[in-house]
C-alpha cells in the first residue's frame, strides 16, 4: 500500500487517493454566515492540490452554538446554492468533499451571546482565559433531541448540496465529546454514567443521520484517541464507542486527541510523551485498527511522504494533513512528483499553553487567509504577529456574527 492508492469505502464509493485535508477551522464566513468567495477559493487550491478527501472545517449546525464567530451554518436551504458552488469547488479535480458537522457545546466564546449548552453545568478550566467562556446550562432531553434533529438536517442539506459526505465531529472537546468524557459528563440519566450512556448521543446522532441520507453518502465520525486528561475520556474508552459504531453503517473513524484544556491535536497534550514526533496518534490508529470495521484515519503532526508512507504501511488506512496543507496546498502532487517537500511552522514554546495554541491556530489560520486572496503562503511569520491579527479580525466577526444573529430574531 502506498498513500496515491485508492480506498475502497463501505458505502460503495472511492477516494481516489490516502491523503485527506483535515479539517481545519477557517472562519471564513461571509455576512450571512454561509460559504464567502475567500473560503471557496481557499477549497480550490486544495482542490488542485492532489489529495484525494477534503474535509471542511467545522460547519455549525444551529446558527446560535459556533465554535467562533466567523464559522459557516448549514440549518435551513436558505443559501443552498452557495453551498453547491463550495461542493463543486471542491470536487472539480475527482476529490470527495465531506462536511465536518459540528456543536460546540461549552467551547462557545462568552462575547458572541448565546446561551451555551452542554452535557453538565461543568465550566472550562482555562486559567485566566476562563473568564471568556459562560459556565454552561445542562442540557435538557428537548435540548438533546433538538441537537440530534439539526445533525441530521444539516447532513441532508448537505447531500442536497451536492457534498459526498459529513464528518460528525465528536473530539476537540466539542459537545459531543463533552458526553463522551466523564470529566464534563455528570449526568445521571439515559445519557450520562456508563459508557454506553455517553455514547448514546453520538450513537442517535449517526443512526439518524444514516435514516435521511442515501446509502452512499458518507458518514464519518471524529474521535479521540484520548482526552489527554487525568479521569477523563480514555484511549480504552475510545476503542470501545468505535466497536459500538462497528454496528453502525459509519464509513470511516477519524481519530486525534485533546480538547480546548489539552490541546494535543497540537502536540502540545500536557502528557507530552507520546508527542515528540510526527504522525503522534498513529499508534492508538494501529490499535484501532484492530478491532474497527471501518477504515482508519490518522490527523495530527504529519508533514513528511516517508511518514504518510509509513503510517499507511503500518495499516492505518488514511492520513489527515492539516497545517502541512495549509502552508502547501500543492502537497500531495508535489509528493506525487517525488519532491521531499515538508513544509511547517516556526515552533512555540511559550510556556502558557493556552495562549500557545491560540497562537498555533492563529499562525495556521494566516496562512489560511493568505491562500484565500490568491497570495504566497509565510510559515515563518512571528506567532504573536499572528495571533494579534486574528484577534483584530475575531473582534470584526464578532460584532458581524452579533448582527446577524439580532437579524434572525434569535436573541
Amino acid at each position: 500500500m502506498n498513500v496515491f492508492d485508492k480506498l475502497d469505502l463501505p458505502n460503495g464509493s472511492i477516494v481516489p487517493n490516502r491523503i485527506a485535508k483535515a479539517a481545519m477551522e477557517e472562519n471564513m464566513a461571509d455576512n450571512n454566515q454561509g460559504p464567502s468567495s475567500d473560503l471557496i477559493r481557499l477549497y480550490e487550491a486544495w482542490a488542485n492540490g492532489g489529495a484525494g478527501l477534503l474535509i471542511s472545517g467545522n460547519v455549525m449546525v444551529d446558527g446560535r452554538a459556533m465554535t467562533g464567530p466567523g464559522g459557516v451554518v448549514l440549518e435551513d436551504d436558505r443559501q443552498l446554492a452557495k453551498f453547491a458552488h463550495w461542493a463543486q469547488t471542491g470536487r472539480r479535480k475527482g476529490a470527495q468533499f465531506w462536511l465536518q458537522i459540528n456543536h460546540p457545546g461549552r467551547q462557545m466564546m462568552a462575547n458572541l451571546g448565546q446561551r451555551t449548552w452542554a452535557p453538565s453545568a461543568v465550566p472550562l478550566d482555562l486559567g485566566k482565559m476562563s473568564k471568556h467562556f459562560d459556565t454552561p446550562h445542562e442540557m435538557t432531553p428537548e435540548v438533546i433531541a433538538d441537537v440530534i434533529c439539526r445533525f441530521a438536517r444539516t447532513a441532508e442539506l448537505a447531500e442536497r448540496a451536492g457534498f459526498t459526505g459529513v464528518e460528525i465531529h465528536a473530539a476537540h472537546g466539542y459537545l459531543l465529546s463533552q458526553f463522551l468524557s466523564p470529566l464534563t459528563n455528570r449526568r445521571t440519566d439515559r445519557w450520562g454514567g456508563p459508557l454506553e450512556n455517553r455514547a448514546r448521543l453520538l450513537v442517535d446522532i449517526v443512526k439518524t443521520v444514516r435514516r435521511v441520507v442515501s446509502a452512499t453518502f458518507a458518514v464519518a465520525v471524529k474521535l479521540n484517541s484520548a482526552d489527554f486528561q487525568r479521569g477523563g475520556f480514555s484511549a480504552d474508552d475510545a476503542r470501545r464507542v468505535v466497536m459500538l459504531l462497528n454496528e453502525l453503517d459509519v464509513d470511516l473513524v477519524e481519530i486525534s486527541g485533546g480538547s480546548y484544556e489539552a490541546p494535543a491535536m497540537q502536540g502540545e497534550a500536557r502528557d507530552g510523551r507520546t508527542l515528540a514526533r510526527e504522525a503522534y496518534f498513529v499508534e492508538f490508529a494501529r490499535d484501532i485498527r484492530k478491532v474497527a470495521k471501518m477504515p482508519v484515519m490518522v490527523t495530527g503532526g504529519i508533514r513528511r511522504k516517508v511518514v504518510a508512507e509509513q503510517v499507511i504501511r503500518s495499516g492505518v488506512d488514511m492520513v489527515g494533513i492539516g497545517t502541512a496543507l495549509a502552508i502547501d496546498p500543492s502537497l500531495p502532487n508535489d509528493w506525487r512528483l517525488g519532491k521531499e517537500a515538508a513544509p511547517e511552522l516556526r515552533p512555540i514554546r511559550w510556556k502558557n499553553k493556552s495562549l500557545a495554541s491560540l497562537a498555533n491556530m492563529a499562525t495556521v489560520k494566516f496562512q489560511l487567509r493568505k491562500l484565500s486572496k490568491g497570495r504566497r503562503t509565510d510559515p515563518t511569520v512571528s506567532p504573536l504577529r499572528a495571533l494579534l491579527l486574528q484577534q483584530a479580525a475575531a473582534a470584526c466577526r464578532t460584532r458581524k456574527y452579533r448582527r446577524w444573529i439580532a437579524r434572525q430574531g434569535q436573541v
